[in-house]
């Protein structure tokens, strides 16, 4: 994108944004009951978030796990990726500074892309085992 010109975000804002926004997904009505019957630790799953996000924007080398292969297991639809996508959005917005706030809404997007092509691929996959069957 801009090479060095993006903006470093820290452990810190990501700790604070991770825990903000978690915080309003147990208790949303559209996807709070879908994490909340996945979900079985929360500080765990948390703390998990929270090495993903600096894997991901920071490259830190200390998560381990397969969010992809976790995000197939559940029954996700598109209306559930949009209102994450727009309470992460809303969420990073009112704890980070615009500029930095982008980077992680920006990385959002693109892992929710992501997820959804691999759950559509899995489910064409499925039909298409079945249906020859």
């Amino acid at each position: 994108m801009h090479g060095g010109l993006t903006p470093q975000v820290t452990t810190e804002e990501i700790g604070r944004l991770v825990d903000a926004f978690y915080t309003r997904v147990q208790v949303d009505p559209v996807i709070g009951p879908i994490f909340n019957a996945q979900v079985e630790d929360w500080p765990a799953h948390l703390a998990l978030l929270k090495e993903f996000w600096a894997a991901v924007l920071l490259g830190t080398g200390s998560f381990r796990g397969n969010p992809l292969e976790t995000h197939l297991k559940m029954t996700l639809n598109p209306e559930h990726f949009q209102r994450w996508l727009a309470l992460f959005r809303q969420t990073a917005l009112e704890l980070l500074p615009a500029e930095r706030a982008e980077v992680f809404i920006a990385k959002s997007r693109r892992i929710a892309d992501t997820f959804q092509r691999g759950i559509a691929a899995r489910r064409t996959e499925v039909e298409t085992s079945s249906g020859n069957a």
